[in-house]
């Protein structure tokens, strides 16, 4: 039984790596635009919305469509390039084999 051990052993340290990954992730930022950088929106690895900035040029009552679209637009690409993110960070830890349940 020395192998079950040995493939214990290394269970938890890779456990303990990813844990420190993705704190380390969680850090990072990622930033998305939409409509030319009329709106910028920021996110961390985390997958949560930290900022949103907007140039008050477009802020028009009378285009609120044109802002929620621009601002749907720079949230969902923020959103992706933070999960793209992640999946490249914990990539490098296991070797860019995927693990179901591995993403955050």
């Amino acid at each position: 039984m020395k192998g079950f051990g040995n493939i214990m052993k290394e269970a938890q340290r890779l456990q303990q790596q990813m844990a420190a990954m993705q704190e380390e992730i969680g850090k990072k930022r990622v930033e998305a635009t939409a409509g030319g950088g009329m709106v910028t929106v920021e996110a961390n690895g985390k997958q949560e919305i930290v900022s949103i900035k907007i140039d008050p040029e477009v802020v028009n009552r009378d285009e609120v469509q044109m802002l929620e679209d621009l601002m749907l637009a720079a949230c969902n690409e923020a959103l992706r390039k933070s999960r793209e993110l992640v999946q490249q960070e914990l990539g490098k830890l296991t070797g860019g084999l995927k693990i179901p349940g591995l993403g955050m």
